[in-house]
């Protein structure tokens, strides 16, 4: 069983204190670049936030590049091999250190050694879709329907969280449906507009938008609790599918090595910008949730993730090449 030990026993020893917090003296004097693990979606929204006051308060701004693929590892590898210095982040969701070590067998880096946590930047949700065209009002609709047409679903690449909610509910209904991954949820949503696909799990900030003008039926919502940004969709346990939850989170990951003062320095400047009340708005209107978090924490809970989505790995025999 591979824990995130590796990753975590550096964060979990930070001792974070006024003088550790401390920007050293010529950090940052150029751009902080960004590579993001998917193509332009709610993560760019998130960096572009806090690049506003980032670079209000220290000159210098935060530079996204999207690096997307293989469910979110060729960017992961590419920070990881980077010089740890402060001056290469990866944002991402957290299904890369969380679920990739164990769905992915032939890696040429071990995501949950070679990168250390920043902060969890939202808590996400993803929402259970469907095309309009397709014969189902509710969660029990569909697996009714499912159970005896065939039936095919997208999600935003191999790995990501719609995958993995997907699978968890197809595990949870009993049900086969034929999945089809997309370089991203925009690719996903379109096809699912035009009718190529019948549903999916995916993020709850990009297809909100395409429920309320009707072009997408959303169905529920994969977290515990209600979504902020849909609070008229139930939960998939609510609408019948006792005991289901998949959450995931958005978050900042940082090479090995990278010193812990400026690990600690980038958690408190950023936290202190998503934190803001403008900022908190913008949030739960996209659906996100942003909840303070210290570099120890973000550790634990990557953590225990891990340790959730192996059982979930193992149990459905879930692998990607």
């Amino acid at each position: 069983m591979r824990l995130l030990s590796s990753l975590f026993a550096g964060a979990l020893g930070l001792a974070i204190s006024t003088g550790s917090t401390a920007w050293a003296q010529s950090y940052p004097s150029k751009p902080v670049n960004v590579i993001s693990a998917f193509p332009p979606t709610t993560l760019d929204f998130i960096l572009r936030l806090a690049n506003r006051h980032f670079q209000e308060k220290f000159k210098q701004a935060l530079v996204i590049e999207n690096r997307p693929g293989a469910g979110g590892n060729i960017a992961a590898e590419a920070v990881a091999r980077s010089v740890p210095d402060g001056y290469t982040l990866l944002v991402t969701t957290d299904t890369v250190v969380t679920s990739n070590p164990h769905m992915y067998r032939n890696l040429n880096f071990k995501a949950d050694v070679e990168l250390v946590p920043v902060i969890y930047l939202a808590n996400t949700s993803q929402t259970l879709v469907c095309d309009p065209s397709a014969p189902v009002q509710s969660v029990l609709d569909l697996v009714t329907y499912a159970k005896s047409h065939d039936m095919s679903y997208a999600s935003g690449g191999k790995g990501v969280p719609g995958h993995l909610a997907a699978e968890m509910f197809l595990a949870a209904t009993g049900l086969r449906m034929t999945h089809v991954p997309y370089n991203g949820p925009n690719a996903a949503v379109q096809d699912m507009i035009e009718g190529k696909v019948q549903c999916g799990f995916l993020s709850t900030a990009v297809v909100m938008p395409h429920i309320k003008s009707g072009k997408l039926n959303g169905l529920a919502v994969s977290t515990a609790k209600r979504s902020p940004s849909a609070m008229e969709l139930p939960t998939v346990s609510e609408a019948g599918i006792a005991g289901y939850e998949a959450t995931f989170g958005d978050l900042l990951l940082a090479p090995k090595g990278t010193p812990p003062q400026v690990l600690a320095a980038l958690n408190e400047a950023i936290g202190a910008v998503l934190a803001q009340p403008d900022a908190r708005d913008k949030f739960l209107a996209s659906g996100l949730e942003f909840v303070p978090n210290t570099p120890e924490q973000t550790a634990t809970r990557l953590r225990r993730e891990s340790d959730k989505w192996l059982q979930v790995v193992e149990r459905l025999g879930l692998r990607a090449d």
